[in-house]
């Protein structure tokens, strides 16, 4: 194991860890995923080593953040053994992303910082082709738009599949979690589904749509018009909007120039 020590300032919060070292359970969820012997991957928290001796034996390399000082100091017996592991005593959010290589993620997450750590991957000039994050259920369902959308899975899914691919027992953890914990699985998209160089006019677009209401950018006549024509039903006064339809009206609204 390649350990790279780097000064790892204490967290300005304390940061919930739930370790899960069941081995069969830990190859269970890797059966969930893509990862092969050619890729590599990045882990976030390694904790006490279990997943990353795990993601070791199935790929061509595993980098791994820990910005615990203990816990770093107390895998190299744990992973002496893997020469295909890069662990490094830091925190994730102020770390560079590969660049030169596509990679995958795979990581049981700290859950009190699942959003800073969804958005620095999914934000990256080079982020991942696909991503396996343990966490808390609620998060996953928020970001997956489960049961409606809001602005942060709407503006996640031009750019990514998302689907929850394991239901864990708080039993699996320790220490226990208080909340459910799942698995979600993002794969990006080949072919996003607008122009990243729209992604902020689309973000700004659905701010201001779940703020003020669609109508407050398009009239009632050019919403039933662009929502018919692309062959999707007509939003009714009491539903939420789904995101294809979200995305059907910023692309109206962009074409009409209504939207500012």
């Amino acid at each position: 194991m390649s350990r790279k020590n780097l000064a790892a300032k204490p967290a300005s919060s304390p940061i919930s860890q739930h370790f899960l070292t069941n081995r069969k359970i830990i190859g269970r969820l890797l059966k969930f995923t893509s990862i092969t012997g050619a890729d590599l991957v990045l882990e976030i928290g390694t904790g006490k080593g279990h997943i990353t001796g795990a993601l070791s034996r199935q790929c061509e390399k595993v980098l791994t953040y820990e910005i615990n000082q203990k816990l770093f100091a107390n895998l190299g017996n744990r992973l002496r053994d893997y020469s295909n592991i890069t662990a490094v005593n830091e925190d994730f959010l102020k770390a560079k992303l590969p660049q030169k290589r596509p990679y995958k993620v795979f990581a049981n997450i700290p859950f009190s910082r699942t959003t800073e750590i969804v958005r620095k991957l999914t934000d990256s000039v080079n982020s991942p082709d696909e991503m396996w994050l343990i966490m808390a259920k609620g998060a996953a369902k928020g970001f997956a738009g489960i049961p409606c959308e809001s602005v942060l899975s709407a503006s996640l899914k031009p750019f990514w599949e998302m689907k929850i691919t394991y239901y864990f027992d708080r039993r699996d953890f320790h220490p226990p979690p208080s909340v459910d914990v799942v698995m979600l699985h993002f794969r990006k998209k080949a072919i996003p589904d607008i122009p990243t160089g729209n992604q902020k006019a689309f973000v700004a677009f659905l701010n201001k749509g779940f703020r003020n209401g669609i109508t407050a950018m398009m009239t009632r006549k050019q919403i039933n018009n662009a929502l018919r024509r692309a062959g999707l039903k007509q939003i009714e006064e009491s539903e939420t909007m789904l995101y294809v339809q979200w995305l059907c009206l910023f692309r109206n609204a962009s074409h009409i120039k209504s939207f500012r």
